[in-house]
């Protein structure tokens, strides 16, 4: 290092690289990204070296590739793959020499591939000699200063921790300084300090070294966090961006047709500003990465909507400026820039083994990642090369390589390169024990299968198709340098785009699902011109004035030059006519077959069930994967149904299931019509098939499992009891109960009956691993003493293999006066009646930005509060059950990972701002979609409703600009009036499910507390609200006089002013919520904004009945007011 840091550049000189003039040359590359240890062993000391990447550079220039991203290559202890850099200027001996790497650069440059490294600015290895020289210097001194050094590590509080599965702070005691250093990575890597000026010099010098060596290229690795400042989360800051321009400069004024790429992981707002102001003054190109997971999460919802997002997000570029674009990487597949519902979606799945975790991210090669699916790694490949921005392949994927998820850290992707089905994959002639990291022997990604000697000899190779693929990709300027336009057509598995350059159009047309699809794209614009296939030049029909029609196979894409010149079945509905089964064989022996056509009775009885999930997904088919004989009498059986969509996972349903032998099948029948099933047919006459749980014995057998601990078997699984203390032993106690089913209420997701007033057992209808939330929460807050909840006893789960999900569970029977929901419908309509007599209207709370908060502090006026009356004083119980159980859930063990709290971080704010941003859009897109075809009472309500969407825009910048405040904590997730039971003189709250139609694990998600209260206010509205949909539905009359509009907004107004007065009697001295006032309204407005969405995607879908509430809602919110139903 000594020699750089002696060098000085001479003023004025310009080093040029061995190319023709191009400044802008980045944006047609193709990038390879290698690691020289990973890609060719010379010596057979088991790593690779200079010399052996330079022995393959005919195989990259064959390739196609344009440039070579070269990993660290500098000495280093190893501790992180090569960023942990003990010395800029020197060659780690393990690799070779600098005259290897020099000779390297002139033979790439001979076959016109640019060379890319590495410079880590951020932060040096602690063996590197400045810090060894920083740590003993006198604090304050100049070589002490080389570093950022503390008394205490509560400096930097805001900053978060990066590596979180590896360290516990930004700040790292050093015994020889006597002081805390800041690192923002591993603590074995100190941050440099850039306020020390000779820092910054000495770094401009290493710069200077590497381009006049030839280097084309340089990767500015964790450029956001070189600075730190309180009272910022340490990244983009205005000294990092100054910097940055002194570097452009600097390069700019020495060097020819240079490149520097910020690895900047941010939000494409945040990244956009290190190309700079003007033309671009700072970097030439930038990493997309919150594109990168998008394009992954596309693929598996088989929905643009992602790619679309982001890039609609993503701010237009200085014109000399470029995206980089990738698949994978040496690093995890990064999941920072995600909210935590997309989070939580990657990895169940692509990652739903652990191991395949780390930090926040996911550390699988490519292929493994696609399942080894060649359409799919075909398909995201044809993005990768078509969206805008310059594609980067990471070395190894152009051959499907395989990961070894049991290697340690990121390892597992930086295996050796597989050249050949030779000893080491041809990799090295070392002893294979001597190999810096095994090759990859997995069966189905074994070298002696995958490697580049089989697909070079096959032209059907993955290899090839690369081949192919790059050669397009450069022939056309268009795809590196042209515009971007989007076409909407209304089929959302295709995503379709066009790029134009100088005169060049291409179109990109893409199928995201794995079945085939066609769709009609707009291209009227471009009529006259003939679509040319470009990998087989295959001319399609003119486009004409008419929509397009074209087809696509699953995952495919199409790339069309527009020359100037020369099917998915749905789930049909069901017949009222009962169907037939022929029937041979006990109900287990008949179900364990497995039948298409049993399976598909099953399916067409099920999705007319309230409680079926699968709302307007399309589905696939459906198959019976286990049966669980029951010993009830009758004998019943347990079928799990898993049902497969065409856009989304598939879900495995509980089908209790019973033959009608039972003599009061007959009178239950009458009672619950849906129950039947199918008519079942066989040698000696019919029998009907029917759902188990309107017979009693059913649920009876069910308690006695729990009460029992007993274990049931299946074929793939067990049914397990899980009895708790106050059940558990009572088996004997138990079989005497008779059960009574709960009858059922359309926000139900589950089955359930009673056992006199001793037990309640819900049978939970879809089967998902991991821990029900209801359970979960439930044992939780009993446990803490919350009086509130229902007492968990026990449980059953399904037990497969290591993992289990939840059946059913026992709770401790509340006695009640019935839901809250139902109380407060008739209350209103009490209210309403008495209104009719008053002489005047009410006066309704003044509109404001803090409508909420501002009102639950005022009192209720004399007239309000004596025509509400009860109501009223249950809105504030209400309230303070809410936030009492809020404060139990905040004040969970902080070592226990499914309670603990969390500190709302800038991070947090984001996601929470992409996840309201993503479901308004998403509901209002589904809105336009319906809007002709609603009911004609609800159009108007709607075109109001799209009409103030912009103005959305409006309060979600507000949210993204919101200071970190309060905590995450585990909520109830679908808190409404319907799962509150009014006990008279107190409430009780139940079903913690959290929203059944949303995975699981992100019903487990820590949130905003307030979500729960937003929830309960929106249910408020429902039942202001209800007696209009019920004049509606009886009179098909949508009028409501003017008045009783007034007194339901007034009822509405008020009960939410008490429930919040009543939530914030307890939470207001807390740090559950923001403390400023206008923080929490924000937060609260947006989380109802957010509630309101999904109340308005749920009824286009199911109850359109309901539709004209939050329609209502939504309007009255986005126009600013606490409710303005007076309009309507």
């Amino acid at each position: 290092m000594g020699r750089i840091a002696g060098r000085e550049s001479q003023s004025g000189e310009r080093h040029s690289n061995d190319f023709p003039p191009d400044p802008q040359w980045y944006k047609d590359a193709v990038i390879y990204e290698l690691h020289v240890r990973a890609f060719r062993d010379s010596t057979g000391s088991g790593i690779g070296d200079f010399r052996g990447l330079t022995s393959k550079l005919d195989y990259l220039a064959d390739l196609g590739v344009t440039a070579l991203w070269l990993l660290p290559f500098y000495p280093s202890p190893g501790r992180d793959d090569g960023y942990d850099i003990a010395d800029y200027g020197q060659v780690n001996p393990d690799y070779g020499t600098l005259r290897d790497v020099r000779n390297l650069i002139r033979e790439a440059h001979a076959r016109d591939l640019r060379v890319i490294t590495e410079l880590v600015f951020n932060h040096t290895s602690d063996q590197h000699p400045w810090f060894r020289r920083a740590r003993k210097a006198a604090p304050g001194s100049t070589e002490r200063n080389w570093y950022v050094w503390s008394d205490t590590p509560d400096r930097y509080r805001d900053a978060r921790i990066i590596f979180k599965d590896f360290e516990p702070s930004n700040w790292s005691w050093d015994p020889v300084a006597g002081a805390y250093y800041w690192h923002r990575f591993y603590s074995h890597q100190p941050d440099l300090n850039f306020d020390e000026p000779r820092v910054r010099q000495a770094l401009l010098k290493v710069t200077d070294f590497w381009l006049e060596a030839g280097v084309d290229g340089l990767r500015l690795d964790a450029i956001p966090y070189l600075y730190e400042r309180e009272g910022t989360n340490g990244e983009n800051l205005p000294e990092t961006h100054a910097f940055l321009k002194q570097l452009r400069a600097h390069v700019d004024e020495h060097f020819s047709d240079r490149m520097l790429l910020a690895e900047a992981n941010q939000w494409p707002e945040d990244s956009v500003a290190y190309f700079g102001e003007g033309d671009g003054d700072e970097c030439h190109m930038a990493f997309h990465f919150p594109l990168m997971p998008r394009m992954f999460m596309a693929l598996r919802m088989e929905d643009r909507f992602p790619i679309l997002d982001i890039l609609e997000q993503t701010p237009d570029l200085p014109a000399n400026a470029q995206w980089a674009l990738f698949l994978r990487n040496h690093d995890e597949l990064t999941l920072e820039m995600v909210t935590d519902e997309e989070r939580d979606y990657m990895y169940r799945v692509y990652a739903a083994d652990p191991r395949a975790r780390i930090n926040l991210g996911i550390r699988r090669r490519l292929a493994p990642l696609l399942g080894n699916n060649r359409r799919r790694i075909e398909l995201m490949n044809g993005l990768l090369f078509s969206l805008p921005g310059t594609p980067v392949i990471y070395y190894g994927d152009e051959i499907g390589m395989g990961d070894n998820v049991y290697v340690g850290d990121r390892n597992g992707v930086r295996t050796p390169m597989q050249w050949s089905s030779d000893r080491n994959a041809g990799f090295s002639s070392a002893n294979r024990q001597q190999l810096y990291l095994p090759i990859v022997t997995d069966p189905e990604y074994h070298f002696e299968a995958v490697n580049v000697e089989t697909q070079q000899s096959n032209p059907q190779s993955l290899l090839w198709w690369m081949k192919r693929v790059i050669a397009l990709r450069k022939k056309h300027p268009a795809f590196g340098r042209g515009s971007l336009t989007f076409l909407h057509p209304d089929n959302r598995r295709i995503l379709a785009f066009v790029r134009e350059h100088e005169g060049e159009t291409i179109l990109v047309v893409a199928n995201l699902s794995r079945y085939a699809q066609w769709t009609e794209l707009p291209l009227g614009h471009y009529e006259g011109r003939v679509p040319v296939e470009l990998f087989g030049a295959v001319e399609f029909p003119r486009v004409t004035d008419e929509p397009y029609l074209i087809s696509l196979g699953p995952h495919s894409f199409l790339w069309f030059r527009l020359a100037s010149d020369t099917s998915s079945t749905e789930l049909a509905p069901g017949s009222d006519d009962l169907p037939e089964l022929a029937w041979r064989g006990d109900l287990v022996a008949r179900l364990r077959k497995h039948s298409d056509e049993v399976a598909d009775v099953l399916l067409r009885w099920m999705v007319k069930q309230r409680w079926y999930r699968g709302g307007t997904h399309a589905v696939a088919g459906a198959s019976i994967v286990d049966v669980i004989s029951l010993p009830s009498s009758p004998r019943a059986v347990i079928a799990l149904l898993q049902v497969r969509y065409r856009d989304t996972e598939p879900s495995t349903y509980v089908l209790p299931l019973i033959t009608d032998a039972d003599p009061a099948a007959e009178k239950l029948l009458v009672e619950n019509p849906d129950a039947t099933v199918a008519r079942l047919i066989d040698a000696e006459g019919s029998s009907l098939l029917l759902d188990a749980t309107v017979i009693p014995g059913v649920y009876e057998t069910l308690l006695n499992a729990v009460a029992g601990r007993r274990r049931l078997k299946g074929a793939e699984g067990d049914l397990v009891g899980r009895g708790l203390k106050g059940l558990r032993g009572q088996a004997g106690s138990v079989t005497g109960l008779t059960a009574t089913p709960i009858r059922e209420q359309p926000t139900m997701s589950n089955s359930s009956a009673s056992y006199g007033e001793r037990f309640v057992l819900k049978l939970y209808r879809v089967l998902e691993d991991g821990p029900n939330p209801d359970l979960e929460l439930g044992r939780y807050l009993a446990d803490t003493g919350f009086a509130n909840v229902p007492r968990v006893l026990g449980s059953a789960e399904i037990v497969h293999g290591h993992d289990s999900a939840t059946m059913a569970m026992v709770q401790a029977f509340v006695p009640h006066e019935g839901n809250l929901w139902e109380t407060m419908r008739e209350d209103v309509g009490a209210f309403l009646h008495d209104a009719e007599a008053e002489p005047e209207p009410p006066q309704l709370a003044a509109d404001g930005e803090r409508f909420f908060l501002d009102i639950s502090r005022q009192d209720v006026p004399p007239r309000m509060a004596s025509l509400m009356g009860t109501p009223l004083r249950t809105a504030r119980v209400l309230g303070e059950r809410i936030g009492q159980m809020h404060q139990l859930l905040a004040a969970a063990d902080p070592t226990d990972p499914a309670f603990a709290p969390e500190p709302m971080s800038s991070f947090h704010v984001r996601s929470l701002y992409q996840s309201v941003r993503g479901r308004v859009n998403q509901a209002l897109e589904l809105l336009e979609e319906r809007r002709e075809s609603l009911p004609s009472r609800d159009q108007e309500a709607a075109r109001q409703v799209l009409e103030a969407s912009p103005r959305v825009d409006a309060l979600l910048s507000r949210v993204r600009e919101l200071r970190p405040d309060g905590l995450r904590i585990r909520i109830h997730g679908d808190l409404h009036l319907g799962q509150v039971l009014d006990t008279g003189a107190d409430v009780v709250l139940i079903d913690f499910e959290g929203d059944t139609g949303r995975p699981l694990s992100e019903r487990r998600l820590k949130r905003p507390a307030l979500t729960d209260l937003a929830s309960i206010v929106r249910s408020f509205h429902f039942a202001a609200h209800w007696p209009r949909v019920e004049r509606e539905l009886l009179t098909e009359d949508a009028a409501q006089p003017d008045g009783l509009a007034s007194w339901s907004t007034a009822w509405f107004q008020w009960m939410s002013a008490a429930c919040i007065a009543g939530y914030r009697s307890v939470t207001v001295d807390t740090s559950l919520n923001p403390g400023e006032d206008e923080a929490w309204s924000v937060l609260f407005k947006a989380l109802l904004v957010s509630r309101a969405c999904d109340e308005l995607t749920s009824r286009l879908g199911e109850r359109s009945d309901w539709l004209g509430i939050p329609l209502a809602g939504l309007d009255e919110l986005l126009g600013g007011a606490g409710d303005r139903s007076a309009r309507h």
